[in-house]
């Protein structure tokens, strides 16, 4: 059996390990469905099924092969293995966004509620915009990667700091929903949220694949792309607004979700033995369903009606695949 069959048959096997996470996803909760039910007709049993379930699982599906592809393209473009989808502070812009909707208006407005789930989307997508459009102007500025990383760094901490600011003036009850959010949610996503987030997903996959052969190049370096005449100015414009879409976007969905984008790209290519984003980021997709959907089965295990919050979830699993891949390398 040649590589390519050795890969192909990769393939296959982890597909199907996600179809089975899948299933065991919709099946598992506060109330257990039995497998026998999962086509029922069963009024209670359909609701549960359809309107909450499968939601949460295809979300999981979406934001896990998103961040998993953010990643990779984040490790690629700094040529560092600790690079995450986060890390151009697209992330931190978010959660000021979300921070200035739920905390700031509450300090401005006691009397006034914050419970708007669109609110809370548009913030973050704005947010994470103004992020990305300072990433883009820094991208044209700077001419080293690693320029770009503490740049996008310190943008980050910026954001971080006026978080703190708004969290130390905030009242309770908006403080509480402003952490509540942080730790990440899947089931926070309806069919009516998910008709948003899915386009956005889609046109940052498009970009991906449109610089796969420029990603290829850019492993050897940004002497060697060059060489190969690929501008890397456009080159980094484009994975900056690939990440952001798919990054951004499901974080101002679900929250921020840890250490899957850092780990999964470790995984798939230790898994697949190549770094050819041709094979990898389609890896990175499956895997990062994967992990996404095995973390939020997790988070059910306590039942009666109690659930972990998944951001906690997936850096207890994300860390400890990046110290072993870290010790098995060397």
């Amino acid at each position: 059996m040649n590589n390519n069959q050795h890969t192909v048959w990769k393939f296959v096997v982890m597909t199907g390990i996600t179809a089975l996470l899948f299933v065991a996803d919709i099946l598992f909760g506060s109330i257990r469905i039995p497998m026998g039910e999962l086509f029922t007709q069963n009024e209670i049993y359909h609701e549960i099924l359809v309107n909450f379930r499968l939601p949460k699982a295809l979300t999981a599906l979406i934001v896990g092969a998103c961040i998993s592809i953010a990643g990779l393209e984040m490790q690629t473009l700094f040529h560092n293995p600790l690079a995450g989808p986060y890390v151009l502070g697209i992330s931190s812009g978010s959660t000021l966004g979300v921070a200035i909707f739920t905390l700031g208006v509450s300090m401005l407005f006691p009397a006034f509620a914050i419970q708007n789930g669109w609110g809370i989307i548009i913030s973050a997508t704005i947010g994470a915009t103004l992020v990305l459009i300072l990433m883009l102007a820094a991208s044209f500025r700077v001419k080293q990667a690693v320029s770009l990383l503490l740049i996008g760094t310190m943008f980050g901490q910026i954001a971080g700091s006026l978080v703190t600011i708004l969290q130390n003036h905030s009242n309770p009850d908006s403080l509480k929903m402003f952490v509540v959010w942080t730790f990440g949610s899947l089931s926070s996503v309806s069919w009516h949220y998910m008709s948003a987030m899915v386009p956005v997903a889609i046109i940052g996959l498009v970009l991906t694949v449109a610089i796969i052969k420029q990603l290829n190049a850019l492993l050897l370096g940004e002497n060697y792309a060059q060489s190969l005449g690929v501008s890397i100015v456009r080159l980094r414009v484009m994975i900056i607004i690939s990440v952001a879409l798919l990054a951004g976007a499901t974080t101002a969905f679900t929250g921020p979700i840890a250490f899957i984008g850092m780990a999964v790209p470790h995984l798939v290519k230790n898994i697949l033995r190549t770094s050819n984003h041709a094979i990898t980021i389609p890896g990175c997709a499956i895997c990062g369903s994967a992990l996404l959907l095995l973390c939020d089965i997790i988070t059910q295990l306590p039942a009666n009606g109690y659930t972990l919050p998944i951001n906690a979830i997936s850096s207890l699993i994300g860390a400890p695949i990046i110290i072993m891949i870290i010790l098995k390398n060397k």
